[in-house]
């Protein structure tokens, strides 16, 4: 799940006499400093209390991709009852004949919302700006017309690499800055790259030259310039568009090799408290993402329900959140097919995910050793007057229906949850909340 980014109010600065002591919060504010800690501390009072954007986008197996108006979907919940317009409704719902189950906005061009299937080997780029309802001519029936745009895959290079039933697109991402290229990650094993500008059929490839590895998440990092692509065998694999390794660079402008790959069982089992206490075994990468708030940190979860953080300048685990393992809800894992998707929380280096059992666990990924989740965590740390302070917790939400998707508002850390039944749960913070809201509880919409 995506959603539309909108610029956000600047901060106000309060303004108190010369005579009265000042908060932390003002020094920070009015000297102009935000101290790394103190923003930490902050950063639980969204933790423990979970408002503006434009549209929330969402797909599902049965074909249907679906847009809702954010603040429709807040005031459904939120706002009075009287309001008429607050329905709660999609305000464009589109069948297709496939199962999608990848979506991406286009953030040069926030008409375009881009859609992927698992059992398709195409890309489906739709304009929303021009869906509309027409009566056909011969009855008053009414038809939902839409713009939309066909990438295929075109003839591989690594023909003897790929598997015919396996060539559908597993995940989709944009380069911020250019509204005309896209990339996709393939069960095929391979990553494809394309620019419309010049053709509906893919111009770069990238592949691993092993029949074994099939992609299920695709980054890039900050500049757009560094691909990661996160397989199903655990290892991420990694590509540098402007040409990798000098020796390389010149050679073949079509062709890229890889430039590392990172296996995250091996770098987990250097963790010495973690192999003490855990049978690590290679597993299943369901998604990698980038923290917007911390550029150079990786965060991946696996199929087990484990997550954690990769520092990609020196390549290695940071952080690991490793939650009762699934066999104590009585839940059999092996026939769990479906890929989470977590989402980073716009500032604070928080993350959310999906829980095995009904719920939702919102991290604290922070990138020091305050952070609950840090292998070198320290909950002793005090502050310069010498007062301790609340170590730092990991939250789970309960929820009604299985998480299987999330999404974050980019600025106010508004949640909206996909489930494995198709509904939406939004965690919102409220003006005026009831003891079970605090709590936790969530509202289907």
């Amino acid at each position: 799940m995506e959603q539309f980014m909108s610029p956000s109010s600047l901060p106000r600065n309060p303004k108190f006499p010369k005579d009265r002591i000042r908060w932390t919060r003002c020094i920070a504010e009015v000297e102009g400093r935000l101290n790394p800690q103190f923003r930490h501390q902050t950063s639980q009072l969204l933790l423990h209390s979970y408002f503006q954007g434009i549209y929330v986008a969402s797909v599902t197996k049965s074909g249907c991709l679906s847009v809702h108006d954010f603040e429709n979907l807040y005031c459904t919940i939120h706002g009075p009852s009287s309001t008429a317009k607050c329905t709660g409704k999609p305000l464009v719902h589109i069948p297709t004949p496939m199962p999608l189950n990848s979506i991406r906005w286009n953030p040069s061009n926030q008409d375009e919302v881009a859609c992927a299937s698992r059992q398709r080997d195409k890309i489906f780029v739709f304009d929303i700006s021009y869906v509309c309802a027409e009566p056909s001519e011969a009855s008053s029936t009414t038809f939902l017309t839409f713009s939309q745009i066909v990438l295929d895959k075109g003839k591989s290079r690594f023909s003897g690499l790929t598997s015919a039933c396996q060539d559908g697109f597993s995940d989709i991402v944009f380069p911020s800055e250019d509204k005309s290229r896209l990339l996709a990650s393939s069960l095929n094993g391979g990553i494809y790259m394309w620019d419309r500008r010049v053709s509906s059929t893919h111009c770069l490839e990238l592949f691993t030259k092993s029949a074994q590895c099939q992609f299920n998440s695709l980054e890039l990092d900050r500049e757009n310039r560094v691909v990661f692509g996160a397989g199903r065998n655990g290892i991420i694999y990694v590509w540098d568009l402007r040409g990798g390794r000098s020796s390389f660079a010149f050679q073949n402008p079509n062709e890229v090799p890889i430039l590392t790959s990172m296996k995250v069982s091996s770098m987990l089992e250097k963790i010495k408290a973690l192999k003490e206490q855990s049978n690590i075994v290679p597993r299943e990468i369901h998604s990698i993402k980038f923290d917007p708030s911390c550029s150079y940190q990786l965060a991946f979860h696996l199929d087990d329900g484990w997550s954690g953080v990769i520092n990609v300048n020196d390549l290695g685990v940071t952080h690991v959140h490793c939650p009762p393992p699934n066999w104590l809800d009585g839940m059999d894992m092996s026939t769990c097919t479906d890929i989470r998707r977590p989402a980073w929380l716009p500032t604070y280096s928080g993350y959310t995910v999906g829980s095995s059992s009904k719920g939702i666990y919102l991290m604290d990924f922070y990138p020091d050793k305050t952070s609950p989740s840090h292998i070198y965590f320290n909950d002793e740390i005090e502050s310069k007057s010498g007062e301790r302070k609340k170590p730092m917790q990991n939250k789970l939400i309960n929820t009604s229906e299985d998480v299987i998707s999330c999404a974050v508002h980019p600025f106010h850390g508004t949640i909206v949850a996909g489930t494995k039944e198709s509904s939406l749960i939004m965690v919102s913070q409220k003006a005026i909340i009831s003891n079970e809201e605090a709590n936790g509880e969530l509202t289907n919409s």
